[in-house]
């Protein structure tokens, strides 16, 4: 079952440019697990050193935070939509 998920500028040079690409899991850490597999180097901008997503990445699932649902644990299903957006800080 693939998703789409977006990537974000700051994390497509690993992606070669692309702004959306295809993914397969049955949750978010299996998604993020197949991400890794096909475009190496992307889970440890994502996550950190204890697999946690890094506190200045947001993951949404169709315009939801997951942080708000179930965390990497967040099941997705066919058709669904993943965005990973780095937070942005500004003074």
């Amino acid at each position: 079952m693939p998703t789409l998920v977006r990537i974000p500028t700051p994390l497509r040079k690993l992606t070669a440019e692309a702004e959306t690409v295809s993914a397969e899991g049955k949750t978010i850490a299996e998604i993020l697990t197949h991400l890794d597999q096909t475009y190496p180097g992307l889970n440890e901008r994502i996550c950190d050193e204890n697999g946690n997503i890094r506190r200045f990445i947001n993951i949404f699932l169709n315009d939801e935070d997951i942080r708000f649902l179930q965390d990497k644990a967040t099941p997705v299903k066919e058709g669904d939509e993943i965005s990973i957006l780095p937070a942005i800080a500004g003074g």
